[in-house]
């Protein structure tokens, strides 16, 4: 393993592992159990897959998406905890090659876990004001992973086809347009 790579892998743990900490300890997890407590403090993101990033917003990409059904995200992952927390998780597979991928998972979080996800992130670096919410990316080993919270929701998506913030552009606007249909196209301010 390459320090890149082991860099790669303790930033992705970390902030995998603060996010379920954070989210275990706002649903009252703080007993002597080893494992974060089971009880998600998420809401249920009603929203299905293709309502929150409907294929035609990925014609950008120069590619045909289809939603992969039998999708489960990698345990340990930001999608796994969204997952737990009642989120919506979901990925899509170019039709032309399925090793190109874009994983969305959106989860509706209380105040206090999307405090401190926003913390653990802006601690991180790499803000992304055009985001028009409070965003941050971050580009490892090919793969860019954006992170947007529309509060009360708390948006991630990667893929090797996220080179830079601008990249992922397209994903969070459709998601966070389907999340805030009301809110005003320009950033706070």
């Amino acid at each position: 393993m390459t320090s890149r790579s082991r860099a790669r892998a303790i930033t992705i743990a970390t902030v995998a592992s603060a996010a379920v900490l954070v989210l275990s300890a706002c649903s009252g997890g703080g007993d002597d159990s080893p494992t974060p407590s089971a009880t998600p403090v998420g809401t249920t993101v009603s929203q299905t897959c293709a309502e929150l990033l409907p294929t035609s917003a990925l014609s950008v990409y120069g590619k045909t998406f289809t939603l992969d059904d039998d999708f489960t995200p990698a345990k340990g992952s930001p999608a796994a905890t969204i997952a737990k927390q009642r989120g919506r998780v979901c990925q899509f597979v170019a039709s032309d090659d399925d090793a190109v991928t874009i994983t969305l998972a959106v989860a509706d979080l209380p105040e206090k876990s999307l405090t401190n996800l926003k913390d653990a992130l802006y601690d991180r670096g790499g803000s992304v004001p055009t985001y028009r919410v409070e965003g941050y990316f971050a580009l490892n080993d090919g793969v860019g992973r954006a992170d947007a919270f529309a509060d009360p929701y708390w948006i991630t998506t990667q893929s090797t086809l996220f080179t830079e913030p601008g990249g992922a552009q397209p994903v969070v606007d459709a998601v966070r347009a389907v999340l805030q249909p009301t809110s005003s196209a320009t950033p706070a301010g």
